[in-house]
């Protein structure tokens, strides 16, 4: 039987939502997508509306959402609470710019300590080890 938008099988949603089947699966337990109802001696359908959902979901992680963020962003789907989303995402933006300043301060410090191990000469103890201790 030929895998119809609206007659997907677990594993043609993965696929279509370019994830795998252990992920549908998980997705499910932490309740923010559907398992469809088994009909007797059948299997599982999903259609258009959980690709989509999966596809959210998955571009909201990739944001650095967790997954009880995401709930709260399903929970406000329906783009009437925009005020409550920015400030889900505000917060998000302000973690993603602590991580880029202490990224900006890590760079800063390996780059001295490759300069400074590049310039190690003779038999004095590496400086990047000597930094580590």
């Amino acid at each position: 039987m030929p895998s119809s938008p609206e007659n997907l099988t677990i594993g043609a949603l993965a696929k279509a939502a370019s994830v795998n089947v252990e992920t549908i699966r998980f997705y499910q337990r932490k309740g923010l997508l559907d398992q469809p109802e088994k009909p007797y001696g059948g299997i599982r359908r999903y259609g258009a509306s959980d690709v989509a959902r999966v596809r959210f979901i998955r571009s909201a992680q990739r944001l650095g959402f967790s997954l009880d963020e995401v709930a709260q962003l399903l929970r406000l789907e329906d783009g009437t609470h925009c005020d409550e989303a920015a400030e889900l995402a505000a917060a998000r933006l302000a973690d993603v710019r602590t991580r880029l300043a202490d990224l900006q301060r890590m760079e800063t410090a390996l780059s001295q300590l490759v300069v400074a191990c590049r310039t190690h000469q003779g038999r004095v103890s590496c400086p990047l080890i000597a930094a580590l201790h």
